[in-house]
């Protein structure tokens, strides 16, 4: 296919990207063609997935305002994905104005789309870089620029972990940024599970395994273990749409289907 304007020159656009196929998922505009085909293949064998992936993006929404509910007026958002409605700033911004967001992904797309749409937000900034190397993260200066470590800040991995093997020790990883968070601070996640769709999850893990970042659901005692260190807020770690839905009444008969668990952590 053409390479559109948008796109830079390092992106292959003959391969899927985790990043893309969740933007379609979500409506957005900037993905391809053949992004389009993998999310296709993966909605035919699991016809829930667009709805789990807004059920991610809302929960991610919700966790932002408790945070600036609890006065957090600063963020780092890794694994940030490209930008779509609903963005973390959009969110964080209209609960306190002055709020200040990082934005960290590995993937160039999601970088120069975020670059270009924060360009004229002297409040949020843009990183390109590896979650794994927590150094390199937080030393850039970007970060340094926007986010105060010595207040409480929000760090966000959603949708991130399940993209981290278990051999990049991301419970180790974790924990090395608990240890640049101060006390007050929190960690928002949410993690894939096949525990509420079991026969659909070995097919799904092979589709995204063509992909640059293949993807390692876990366990509800594994996704558990990840938050070591942290004290959960109520309701603990849950389902995606049971995490202080909007609309306590509007129980859902089986949450379990959205096949992904969400929680926040406080560092005391």
């Amino acid at each position: 296919m053409q390479r559109p304007s948008w796109a830079p020159d390092e992106v292959d656009i003959d391969r899927p990207s985790a990043a893309r196929v969740y933007d379609y998922y979500l409506g957005g505009l900037h993905n391809f063609a053949v992004d389009r085909a993998m999310a296709a293949r993966a909605v035919a064998d699991w016809p829930e997935l667009p709805r789990i992936m807004q059920a991610n993006r809302a929960f991610l929404r919700r966790a932002v305002r408790h945070l600036a509910d609890q006065g957090i007026d600063q963020f780092l958002d890794i694994g940030s994905g490209i930008p779509t409605v609903g963005n973390v700033h959009e969110v964080a911004q209209a609960a306190r104005p002055d709020a200040r967001v990082v934005y960290v992904d590995i993937d160039p797309v999601a970088v120069a789309h975020s670059r270009a749409l924060l360009a004229d937000d002297p409040r949020t900034g843009v990183v390109h870089g590896d979650f794994t190397q927590v150094a390199a993260v937080l030393d850039d200066p970007v970060t340094r620029s926007l986010i105060d470590f010595s207040r409480p800040v929000g760090v966000l991995v959603v949708a991130l972990l399940h993209f981290v093997d278990d051999e990049r020790r991301p419970g180790e990883v974790l924990g090395r940024y608990r240890e640049a968070m101060p006390p007050g601070s929190h960690l928002v996640i949410s993690h894939a599970s096949a525990d509420g769709a079991p026969d659909r999850a070995d097919d799904h893990q092979a589709l995204y395994r063509r992909t640059a970042t293949p993807m390692r659901m876990r366990t509800r005692d594994e996704v558990a273990a990840l938050l070591d260190g942290f004290t959960l807020v109520d309701p603990g770690l849950v389902f995606l749409p049971e995490w202080r839905p909007d609309d306590p009444s509007a129980v859902l008969e089986h949450p379990e289907r959205f096949t992904g668990y969400a929680a926040v952590g406080r560092r005391d």
